[in-house]
């Protein structure tokens, strides 16, 4: 039996250490540090999260992998799409646990990627917590044009490949993080890999591209993408409070000076609706589900959170997900999910110890 969408989980590989980290934020370094480290801002702020059934786990264990994938397939999602840190100069970060993924065979979880096309810098998490002074650049995304391309294309080959890779439409799925940026050199990626899958006996690529705040779903179709994936965090941050002239004030000089007037927290009962949009029942632009969002554990009082996510609440956002794509045919049923286990913004599905498994209880009666 068909469940009712086709989830596909966002998987964060970071919960191992490596030398980048160590060298910038100190010796053995994960998220794991800064989940731990979060405190309450206000009454009845829920921090810090503590898992449940994983603990702080290691990512480089195939135990942790195993059972994350045995929760997620119990709760109905269909896959992981592993974010990918892929710079140029074939420099990659955190590529082991997908590489393990994929060599092994194990977990039997079906799976895509997703090319996080970002440089990685300081600012990232808490600002004045580096250990290099005035350091910001910790590895720049480069796109240094065809060569590069070919040899990423080559690099994910064996994944577009493998039995348990995601596909829409035959073709394997790939997302991008980022479509827009450097566009010219992200439409020439996409025809360079259009060739090359065929000439390795791939129907084609399905590509993906994020749609975020700002961004038109035409824009990024119109450069080439198959579909677009919507993440609306930030529209729903920004219209979730009524949009006072008090409202417009603090942006305003918070944008201008980087004085924080306030914390910046919404309440989820009333701004989820703004997470979705009915553009999302066309066949190829797809939802996200927000599993709750509050980056205070990486940038303490100045970060965007909401408060009043519950089980309950999440039930009423899955409801309504699912209902946008419940027109389409199946194969174009996806809904994303941000995501299975994003600690650092208190935004995942892995059970904790204070609702346990309740999320995932939620997903899978309303995909039934």
């Amino acid at each position: 039996m068909e469940n009712k969408a086709r989830v596909i989980a966002i998987y964060l590989p970071q919960y191992h250490p490596i030398p980048e980290n160590d060298e910038v934020w100190g010796k053995g370094f994960t998220e794991w540090v800064n989940v731990a480290q979060a405190r309450p801002l206000f009454k009845g702020h829920y921090q810090p999260r503590i898992p449940r059934d994983l603990g702080f786990y290691d990512l480089r264990m195939p135990e942790v992998r195993e059972a994350q994938a045995q929760m997620a397939r119990e709760a109905g999602i269909e896959g992981f799409m592993y974010w990918q840190y892929y710079f140029g100069n074939n420099k990659k970060l955190l590529e082991r646990p997908f590489e393990e993924v994929l060599s092994s065979g194990k977990p039997d979880f079906p799976f895509c990627i997703g090319w996080a096309n970002h440089s990685w810098q300081t600012k990232t998490w808490k600002r004045d917590a580096s250990l290099k002074e005035g350091k910001t650049m910790i590895m720049e995304q480069l796109y240094d044009g065809e060569k590069q391309y070919v040899d990423h294309f080559m690099y994910n080959l064996p994944a577009f490949k493998d039995r348990r890779y995601i596909t829409i439409e035959g073709k394997p799925v790939f997302v991008i993080w980022n479509p827009l940026d450097h566009s010219e050199q992200i439409s020439l990626l996409i025809k360079t890999w259009r060739r090359l899958a065929k000439e390795n006996g791939l129907r084609d690529i399905y590509f993906i591209g994020r749609q975020y705040l700002g961004d038109t779903v035409e824009r990024i179709l119109n450069m080439g993408f198959d579909g677009v994936y919507q993440e609306r965090t930030a529209n729903a941050l920004n219209q979730g409070e009524k949009y006072t002239l008090w409202y417009r004030i603090r942006n305003s000089v918070q944008l201008k000076f980087g004085i924080q007037l306030g914390l910046n927290k919404h309440d989820f009962k009333e701004c989820y609706r703004y997470l979705l949009s009915k553009e999302a029942q066309r066949e190829n632009i797809f939802p996200t589900m927000v599993a709750g969002y509050d980056r205070s554990p990486r940038a303490g009082n100045k970060a965007q959170l909401f408060y009043n996510f519950t089980p309950e609440t999440w039930q009423n956002h899955v409801k309504d997900a699912l209902a946008l794509v419940s027109g389409k045919d199946y194969e174009h049923r996806v809904v994303f999910l941000k995501s299975w286990n994003e600690w650092g913004e208190s935004n995942y599905m892995e059970p904790d110890i204070k609702y346990g498994s309740a999320l995932l209880d939620v997903l899978k009666k309303e995909l039934e």
